[in-house]
């Protein structure tokens, strides 16, 4: 499978590269603008031309050469539009707006690479020239690994930096990674979070999205049980499903309608040669964005029919916006076969948290540790890939903990996506987030 799309995308690839060639000739000033070159009417010899006793049928003319090559400008851009892509984009976090003794202000951000393996990156993004002498709280940002990079959660990790010292799992495309650096399953996800915790220190915060919910409080409990001084003040779960026995969704159910060896057969493949990661079992995230993309194929297929259009029709915020998301969107990352295939089977068919029977290495998970670890659970209304109640079954679990350490917040009128990005995480769902975290210090 992964040998043909490849084969597929490289007979692609003449046609992308002359279509992002050609959009910005074809969109050029001196043709697109062709009808209102100043100068026109007063050129030699125009007034006489045969036929023509003004140069009303030259302007219309040139009107539809305009419009022409701005449709084809168009359809080139569209065709870059969609490309699929297994580079990280950036970050493009550069600056971020504090509060200072005098009222607001804009401060540099610079990344930095905290730990590496070859797995992942701690990442944190330090500012320079923050006011005032108050060290804010250290926050690490568990990104799923989940066919996307962490990138996804640009807008979580920009609004968080706001009053807190943010460092994010950065992790790798396993296509890109040797084999001979070995296997990445759920134990080894778990023991990256155990180890990026411990690189933040006493006191650090944690704050998780989506799948590695499940993974983020293991690894809580884990330390929790050990005593480990860098267990979290706090544990942030923001729509991730921690029990899905709970009102499944369309994607719970697809997890089990089919044997765990049916996924195997039919989704797992083999890097191909020409990547470092050659010969390495992957789910790859081409399939994954694709079954994404199918169950909401209607709004996807308006997306690009618009942006064909607002290209054409000069509208370039909307241009813009669309662009922005569907290139973060189509930027796929492979995951590890292991990690894959454990994560669906251990956590969307056998329940192994909710039920008491996850283990880490061969050690029992035990939720009622986590005696001192603040707990928040968010989740949202309208999310139909994690439903209402899957995130704060988390509670229950974690049974040992006091009334006045756990929180549950369900934000009204907000999907999947809207718990983490958007106005409603920037206005509504971040301020309890931020509350949390500071009344844990």
């Amino acid at each position: 499978m992964y040998h043909a799309y490849q084969s597929h995308s490289d007979l692609l690839w003449p046609l992308r590269t002359t279509a992002r060639l050609a959009a910005p000739a074809l969109l050029a000033p001196g043709l697109a603008g062709f009808s209102g070159m100043p100068g026109l009417a007063g050129m030699p010899g125009l007034s006489g031309l045969s036929g023509l006793s003004s140069l009303s049928g030259l302007s219309s003319l040139a009107d539809h050469a305009s419009q022409a090559s701005k449709r084809v400008a168009a359809a080139c851009r569209l065709v870059e539009l969609t490309e699929v892509t297994h580079r990280r984009p950036a970050w493009g976090i550069h600056t971020v707006t504090v509060a200072g003794p005098g009222g607001p202000e804009v401060v540099q951000v610079v990344e930095e690479s905290v730990l590496e393996t070859p797995f992942a990156t701690l990442r944190r993004f330090r500012k320079s020239g923050l006011p005032g002498s108050a060290v804010q709280p250290r926050v690490l940002v568990v990104a799923p690994m989940s066919g996307h990079f962490a990138t996804l959660l640009r807008d979580t990790v920009r609004t968080l930096l706001r009053d807190h010292d943010v460092h994010v799992t950065d992790w790798h495309n396993v296509r890109d990674v040797p084999l001979a650096e070995g296997r990445f399953g759920l134990d080894e996800y778990i023991e990256h979070l155990m180890q990026f915790m411990r690189a933040l220190g006493e006191g650090c915060h944690v704050v998780a999205v989506c799948q590695p919910c499940v993974a983020a409080f293991a690894a809580t409990a884990l330390m929790a049980e050990d005593e480990d001084p860098a267990v979290p003040a706090s544990l942030t779960l923001m729509a991730g499903p921690m029990d899905c026995r709970i009102a499944p969704t369309a994607v719970n159910k697809l997890a089990t309608e089919r044997p765990i060896d049916w996924f195997e057969r039919h989704l797992i493949s083999t890097v191909p040669w020409r990547h470092r990661g050659a010969g390495r079992r992957v789910y790859p995230g081409f399939v994954q964005l694709t079954a994404f993309m199918s169950m909401n194929r209607e709004r996807h297929l308006t997306a690009f029919s618009d942006y064909y259009w607002n290209v054409v029709d000069d509208e370039h915020d909307k241009a813009e916006a669309t662009r922005a998301f569907y290139e973060e969107y189509l930027a796929v990352a492979d995951l590890d076969a292991d990690f894959y295939l454990e994560t669906v089977r251990l956590v969307f068919q056998e329940y192994a948290l909710p039920l008491g029977q996850l283990r880490f290495r061969g050690r029992a998970i035990e939720p009622k540790a986590i005696r001192r670890t603040a707990l928040l659970t968010v989740e949202g209304e309208r999310d139909d890939i994690c439903s209402v109640g899957q995130t704060m079954a988390a509670h229950d679990m974690a049974s040992s903990l006091r009334p006045y350490l756990r929180t549950n917040y369900l934000q009204a009128g907000v999907g999947h996506y809207g718990v983490f990005s958007g106005k409603r995480w920037q206005n509504s769902i971040y301020p309890v987030v931020r509350d949390v975290i500071h009344v844990s210090q």
